[in-house]
C-alpha cells in the first residue's frame, strides 16, 4: 500500500477517534453535573472537572500525533524503485573445432557435447557404452585441448564446450 493511501486511512481514523472522544466527554460532564450537585450542591467546584479536562486533553493530543504522522505520510514523495537493465548476449558457439587430430571415440564424446551443449558425464558413460575410467581419459584429453570444461555438480561433473 502506497503511503498516502496509509495517511488517508490514519486520517480517517484520528477523525472517528476526535468525535469519540468529544462524545465521550460530553457524556462524562453530563455524569458529573448529576452526581455533584447532590454531593456538593454545585457543579462548577467539583473536582472531577479537572480529571474530565485532563483526559480530554491527553486523549485530543495523541489524535494530534496521529493526525500529523497521517498528513507526514500524505505529502512524503513516494519511494522510487530503482531498476536496472541488463542486456541478456546469448553466446552462440559458432567456433569450429578442429577434430581431424581426434581419435574415433572422443569424436563420439565430443558431438555428444555438442548436441546436448551441456551433458552430465554420467550420460555420456551411459550414451557411449563406454566405462567410467575411459570416459575420464578422454575428458581429461578433451580438456586438455581446451576444447570441453568440466564443472563439479553434486556427485557428478556437467561437461560444457569451453568458450
Amino acid at each position: 500500500m502506497e503511503n498516502k493511501n496509509v495517511g488517508y486511512i490514519l486520517l480517517g481514523i484520528s477523525a472517528l477517534i476526535s468525535v469519540i472522544i468529544l462524545m465521550f466527554n460530553s457524556a462524562l460532564k453530563e455524569i458529573v453535573e448529576s452526581s455533584c450537585t447532590l454531593a456538593h450542591g454545585d457543579a462548577v467546584s467539583c473536582p472531577m472537572y479537572e480529571t474530565i479536562n485532563q483526559q480530554t486533553y491527553i486523549a485530543l493530543g495523541v489524535v494530534g500525533l496521529l493526525i500529523i504522522v497521517s498528513l507526514v505520510l500524505i505529502f512524503s514523495k513516494p519511494q522510487t524503485q530503482t531498476i536496472i537493465k541488463t542486456k541478456t548476449i546469448e553466446k552462440k558457439s559458432n567456433k569450429k573445432i578442429d577434430t581431424s587430430s581426434l581419435k574415433p571415440e572422443e569424436k563420439q564424446v565430443l558431438s555428444l557435447i555438442q548436441e546436448n551443449r551441456a551433458i552430465f558425464q554420467a550420460d555420456l558413460i551411459e550414451k557411449t557404452g563406454f566405462g567410467k575410467a575411459k570416459i575420464t581419459r578422454i575428458l581429461d584429453r578433451l580438456e586438455g585441448r581446451e576444447i570441453v570444461e568440466r564443472k563439479r555438480r553434486g556427485m557428478t561433473n556437467v561437461v560444457i564446450l569451453k568458450e
